[in-house]
């Protein structure tokens, strides 16, 4: 029902959401191309109201960090008309104070349905550790002819890693 009356798709705000030092974020970038604003008039907002934006609120990316970050999801290196600056991550709680630095019709609607995105991912990692918890609870209760079962729904379980990609261009030798 909701997703009728959003004006962003859930499924574009659950990619943006990332996994950045033990927390839940999404990015600078992400957020000004959802909330329909340039990066920099969203950062020059929130530096305008930086008392809002608590370390655990918000953080700029290391330069290790933003390194990795160009190899893993595409943004592109300096001097080739991308990104200058490490990014800034913005946990739940920042992407919430947003909304009041924020004050647009936009801002507001888009905010309501990353909150719900937020939740969501929640609810789904919270039943993901149900689940395990659950296993083992019946590896525990029946003998080891079952372990080949146990082992198989734990590979189904688990989140897959991504194969490298290839490298794209000329390459020597």
């Amino acid at each position: 029902m909701t997703d009728k009356l959003s004006i962003v798709p859930a499924e574009r705000i659950e990619r943006s959401i990332l996994l950045i030092r033990g927390h839940k974020v999404m990015l600078d970038k992400d957020l000004a191309v959802l909330y329909d604003v340039t990066t920099f008039n969203l950062n020059k907002a929130v530096k305008r109201n930086l008392k809002r934006f608590p370390p655990d609120f918000m953080f700029r990316l290391t330069p290790a960090e933003f390194k990795s970050m160009i190899f893993q999801i595409g943004i592109s290196k300096k001097g080739r008309g991308g990104t200058r600056y490490c990014p800034y991550a913005f946990t739940e709680q920042g992407v919430a104070m947003l909304s009041s630095v924020l004050n647009s019709e936009r801002a507001i609607m888009v905010n309501i349905e990353i909150m719900r995105a937020f939740t969501r991912l929640r609810y789904l990692l919270s039943s993901h550790k149900e689940l395990a918890h659950k296993l083992k609870e019946l590896e525990k209760k029946y003998d080891s002819q079952f372990r080949a079962v146990f082992d198989a729904i734990r590979q189904l379980m688990a989140t897959p890693e991504e194969p490298p990609k290839p490298r794209i261009g000329f390459h020597k030798g």
